[in-house]
């Protein structure tokens, strides 16, 4: 693939190097555009050496300008990647501004375009910037979210770049294509357009008292992550979400459920899918719960534990059991041989096994291992989303690999 890399004026322009490096190690080509503020950050020369590519800065510095080359530079390429984004970056580009090569590159192009702010946090969500990613947005311009964390200048949220492998995953899930890496294979464009998938996520909360719950400590992130990847490759997708506050992913139907037994009846309605993927973190054990709030002086409750349903395999064993089915397994310990044995108790087709043990629960991160009747297939550290991206791209060549699905 081509990619057309226009290098925004922030601290985060010395991320570029190890993106092209990046995207040369997986066989893609970069054309990086350099603008006047990127170039106080990284040089030409490092650039190019990178790039194995002439470095392009001005619009008077092309050769066949008398021939509209910067026409020509936008359109040669098959995705245009702005990175870093910065805020001025992003209001010239919300409001058609073409005042230097890479605005006019930008205005000019007709290849899907794809950009990853970085900027301080205060920027990042001062309304103003807001406004101009919600227009781009409505422009059909792929935003990549910043990552949160420490910046530069010293302060703490949302604005950070995120991470050279993330950024180019993200963008080549945006243009179909796959990369010959095993860590960043991402799905086709439109590939399972035709194609159910039913994706749950998040907690369940198991009533107590009118107050009280028994829950699992999880965020919701990498089952939406999952259910917006599917979508973007074409699916039509069920998202059955316990209690999170998280946005619905675009072209998601989304089943908002409490309980474990909510969960199930949600799973069962949804069927038949072709792919059915478990992410939700279900709480084992139900009580009968109180209908007034138990009293601390009362002394502890002797509560009355219950299975819940086992969503997995009661789905396993259906006659509307989907072609493929996946469960995940969060673990402290014993990781791959606790996962293998649950694919086989539960009777799924894959488990995705993660270690909690750490930060996972919330994070941005994740690392997994694919288990499969093949054995364990180990997964870098990537963000949810590039882990999402990557599970899709498995999905996608498992399922055009058999009978296609109907």
């Amino acid at each position: 693939m081509k990619i057309l890399l226009i290098i925004g004026g922030g601290i985060a322009a010395y991320k570029a190097s190890e993106l092209i490096r990046q995207f040369r190690k997986a066989g893609h080509q970069v054309t990086p555009v350099l603008t006047a503020g990127g170039a106080h950050f990284v040089t030409p020369m490092t650039l190019a050496a990178l790039a194995e590519s002439p470095v392009y800065t001005s619009l008077w510095d092309l050769k066949d300008e008398r021939e509209m080359g910067h026409i020509q530079l936008s359109r040669t390429a098959d995705v245009v990647l702005v990175c870093p984004a910065t805020a001025d970056l992003l209001a010239k580009m919300a409001a058609g501004v073409a005042d230097d090569l890479a605005t006019t590159l930008l205005l000019a192009t007709d290849k899907p375009v794809v950009v990853a702010p970085a900027m301080n946090v205060r920027m990042w969500l001062h309304p103003a910037t807001q406004r101009n990613i919600a227009q781009l947005k409505a422009d059909g311009i792929t935003v990549i979210d910043p990552d949160d964390g420490a910046m530069a200048c010293g302060e703490f949220g949302p604005g950070r770049l995120p991470d050279p492998p993330d950024v180019m995953a993200a963008t080549l899930l945006r243009i179909g294509a796959s990369s010959p890496s095993p860590a960043l294979v991402n799905p086709v464009a439109d590939a399972l357009i035709g194609h159910h998938i039913l994706v749950t996520a998040g907690p369940t909360h198991e009533p107590i008292d009118p107050v009280r719950v028994i829950a699992n400590r999880s965020s919701g992130k990498q089952g939406f992550a999952i259910a917006a990847a599917a979508a973007q490759a074409g699916a039509r997708v069920t998202l059955i979400a316990g209690p999170v506050s998280l946005p619905t992913p675009g072209g998601v139907a989304r089943i908002d459920v409490e309980t474990a037994d909510q969960m199930a009846a949600a799973v069962e309605a949804a069927l038949p899918a072709d792919v059915a993927i478990l992410v939700a973190a279900v709480a084992d054990w139900k009580v009968t719960p109180s209908p007034v709030k138990l009293k601390k002086g009362d002394g502890p409750p002797a509560l009355a534990f219950s299975p819940n349903p086992d969503i997995l395999a009661t789905l396993a064993a259906s006659p509307d059991r989907p072609r493929l089915l996946i469960g995940f397994a969060a673990e402290t310990n014993d990781v791959v041989a606790n996962a293998t044995d649950k694919r086989r108790r539960k009777g799924a087709d894959w488990i995705i096994a993660n270690d909690v043990s750490g930060d996972v629960m919330g994070g941005s991160h994740n690392q997994v291992h694919l288990i499969t009747a093949d054995g364990d297939d180990p997964w870098e550290v990537a963000t949810k989303e590039a882990v999402a991206a990557r599970l899709i791209a498995h999905i996608i060549q498992t399922i055009h690999a058999k009978t296609p699905l109907t």
